[in-house]
């Protein structure tokens, strides 16, 4: 294809000029997803059965290639399914060259553009995480849609075009839904792959993102975007106190009213599920695809001396470091875990069993065995009975979602959380659990005369699932200063003599957060908390007479009077007449 006619087609591929067949299928994150071919005929719509959850399986309409005037608002990016691409032949796949979750990015004409769709079929994109892929490309789309409203193709992108886009997201009056410094770093970064992408496959002469050049401190020559914007992490971290994740996880969650019990036609969908999942990401940091893709048998079962914690290890293929590391979970949250397990996810299986749910899914990988030890290795045959293996530390998302167990009903998922259709849970779906719960906090917790904004007083909290990352870090550095002062004894000379010999805490939560650095800890997530002085901060904390850790809400109020990105609620249920 010439690229004269790719502009002329405005970015959205060649013209449809017949065909109906189909050759890739897409769709897996919900909604409808479009097929076509490598010359950008669109040749079917398939849609997700109702309640598959991950997107599996489709039905298939087909449409006729020269149908014309469906537009859609912008520019959209849809999914290769696995099931889809299940019935096509072996030559017609390697043709094809498309993956399951590769992208397949639709203009609003309705055509394909193949230079964007082998963009998702290269090296480059494949290295990404699942998270990141799914970010970039939705990134991705917000450009192309604007470049698409100036009538451009994004072979026609120029430096100009870019930095009116910039203005627009950034700073423009009339941009209701402006983005901050973070949110535009991540956009730029996925504007700066694909450019540089299509210049080294010389779709492009030049790039139009600008950059320069930059050394940094290890003192590797690196070229930076020009519009690369300050690093402003810690102004835009927010964290809960422990009493404040109590009130939002009551409301939210489980739908108490301000009297403190289940609202009037509560009905608790799932309410074990989102109320484990919180849990669990409290008390042990996990990111949201490390606590989102654990396998049943990960779930951490043997407890330390004390039985407060549980360890576990985490996969390094589903880390940000790509690292295997070392996880601690409280272990009342393991069985609000375990509880789940054998209550509402059971009843799911064993509905999906009985609806023949799990037979239609010929990308299963049946696990046969795990073996034990410190690297184990998991063991499964495939819909054919081939026989493979895998580390787990290997093991992605995208593996993940497709194991299962043989139970004594049938096949069964590996995935820890699942919808209510007995299908894998999507990690990306948990935004919407705290999105909800967010809105039930507001529309409980906030008196009707208050609904309106008020810069002055939060009635209600609002949590995010990175926010439960952050908040445990800031309670390990707390109650790991606290615990090292009351279990030693330790004077400020000593502690220092202590620190040197074991580490202090800062280096403890650096290890359970899995940052490469303790500068990334400190910087990153706990600079609301580094010029406080813990030692005056804990000095007067009097423990309770039965048990090991203090009572720390109050330290925990004084640290968020200090710190504006920290929520400290202090709103307790009572029954009707008391005080809310």
């Amino acid at each position: 294809m010439r690229d004269e006619d790719h502009r002329r087609s405005g970015a959205a591929g060649v013209g449809m000029d017949g065909g109906e067949e189909a050759v890739f299928g897409a769709g897996v994150h919900g909604g409808g997803g479009f097929v076509g071919d490598e010359q950008g005929h669109l040749g079917a719509v398939v849609t997700p059965v109702e309640g598959a959850g991950c997107g599996i399986p489709f039905t298939v309409n087909v449409l006729n290639g020269r149908e014309r005037g469906l537009r859609v608002p912008g520019w959209r990016v849809f999914w290769v399914g696995e099931e889809w691409l299940a019935g096509l032949s072996r030559r017609d796949l390697e043709t094809v060259g498309m993956r399951p979750g590769d992208p397949v990015f639709v203009a609003p004409d309705l055509r394909i553009d193949p230079i964007l769709c082998r963009y998702g079929k290269s090296r480059r994109f494949r290295a990404y995480t699942v998270e990141s892929k799914r970010n970039f490309s939705t990134d991705l789309t917000l450009l192309l849609t604007f470049l698409w409203s100036r009538g451009l193709s994004w072979l026609d992108a120029h430096k100009k075009d870019l930095d009116d886009f910039e203005d627009w997201r950034r700073r423009a009056p009339k941009n209701p839904e402006r983005i901050g410094d973070a949110k535009w770093n991540r956009e730029l970064a996925a504007f700066s792959g694909f450019f540089k992408w299509a210049k080294s496959e010389g779709y492009l002469t030049a790039s139009p993102v600008a950059t320069r050049r930059i050394v940094d401190e290890r003192g590797a020559v690196l070229d930076v975007p020009v519009s690369l914007a300050p690093s402003g992490k810690s102004a835009k971290m927010h964290w809960l106190t422990p009493r404040t994740w109590r009130l939002w996880t009551d409301v939210g969650l489980r739908g108490h009213t301000q009297a403190g019990i289940p609202g009037l036609g509560w009905q608790g969908r799932l309410e074990d599920r989102n109320v484990a999942f919180v849990r669990l990401v409290l008390s042990s940091g996990l990111r949201r695809q490390e606590a989102g893709t654990l396998l049943t048998f990960e779930l951490p079962g043997t407890s330390l001396p004390g039985n407060r914690y549980c360890r576990g290890t985490v996969a390094g293929a589903v880390t940000r470091s790509k690292a295997t590391r070392t996880f601690y979970a409280a272990t009342d949250a393991i069985g609000e875990v375990e509880t789940y397990c054998e209550s509402s996810r059971a009843w799911a299986v064993r509905k999906a069993q009985r609806a023949g749910r799990y037979d239609q899914l010929s990308g299963m990988r049946l696990v046969t065995k795990v073996t034990a030890g410190p690297r184990r290795v998991v063991h499964w045959v495939d819909w054919a009975g081939e026989a493979f293996q895998m580390p787990l530390e290997r093991l992605t998302a995208a593996d993940r979602i497709w194991m299962f167990t043989e139970g004594p009903d049938g096949p069964e998922p590996l995935w820890l959380w699942l919808n209510e259709a007995g299908l894998p849970f999507q990690i990306d779906s948990w935004e919407a659990v705290f999105r909800t719960a967010n809105m039930r906090c507001q529309e409980t917790l906030t008196p009707p005369r208050h609904l309106r904004p008020d810069p002055h007083r939060v009635y209600a909290p609002y949590a995010t699932v990175h926010a439960a990352r952050h908040s445990f870090a800031l309670f390990a550095l707390v109650v790991l200063n606290s615990v090292m002062d009351r279990r030693y004894g330790l004077s400020p000379a000593e502690r220092r003599d202590f620190r040197l010999l074991y580490g202090d805490p800062w280096f403890m939560v650096q290890g359970l957060l899995g940052h490469a650095t303790r500068q990334v800890t400190v910087d990153t997530y706990l600079a609301p908390v580094r010029h406080l002085q813990m030692e005056s901060l804990l000095a007067d904390v009097d423990a309770p007479s039965a048990g090991p850790l203090p009572d720390l809400d109050g330290v925990f109020s004084r640290i968020a009077s200090t710190a504006e990105t920290i929520q400290d609620i202090d709103t307790l249920l009572a029954p009707t007449g008391g005080t809310a």
